[in-house]
């Protein structure tokens, strides 16, 4: 199936549905999500059963600001999709899709430490890749921009744009 006819597919599910550059992506609505993901995955012809990735972009002064991208995979068909959903500032949650996809449970992970997004239902939504206790989401563009404060071992490496040197 050519990326035009994936795209044609979906567009009956899902209207928001565009090719750009050989790459189809659609946009859900937040409460529409897990039935979504799960019609992509088990429609015969679409066969989206593996999730390659969940990560996030924020785009700061936009509405919504924070965008959760899924990255899909059929094996079988040898297509793919990325399925977007849009979260305002101040709301950023969604459900896991950890049940439809085992493979999302720590992408969520992830995603929650460096961008703050909260995954309703997540079966263990412990930090992953940064420390108990950090404060912050690292890729928010809302951080400063030399950085983030650095805990190394008891130690306290302030961002490269807050230091000062001695001689």
């Amino acid at each position: 199936m050519t990326p035009a006819e994936l795209a044609e597919r979906i567009r009956v599910r899902c209207p928001d549905t565009v090719v750009a550059r050989g790459d189809v992506s659609t946009i859900v609505e937040r409460d529409d999500l897990l039935e979504t993901l799960a019609w992509l995955r088990d429609d015969d012809d679409l066969s989206l059963g593996f999730c390659s990735s969940v990560t996030a972009t924020d785009w700061p002064g936009s509405d919504p600001r924070l965008w959760v991208a899924y990255e899909l995979r059929s094996i079988e068909h040898r297509h793919r999709l990325r399925v977007k959903v849009g979260l305002a500032d101040g709301d950023a949650h969604v459900p896991t899709v950890s049940s439809l996809y085992p493979t999302a449970n720590w992408h969520e992970r992830e995603t929650r430490d460096f961008y703050g997004i909260e995954f309703d239902g997540h079966p263990n939504l412990r930090p992953l890749m940064l420390p108990e206790g950090w404060d912050g989401f690292p890729l928010l563009k809302t951080e400063e921009l030399g950085g983030v404060n650095t805990r190394f071992e008891g130690a306290f490496i302030p961002p490269v744009d807050t230091r000062t040197t001695t001689t």
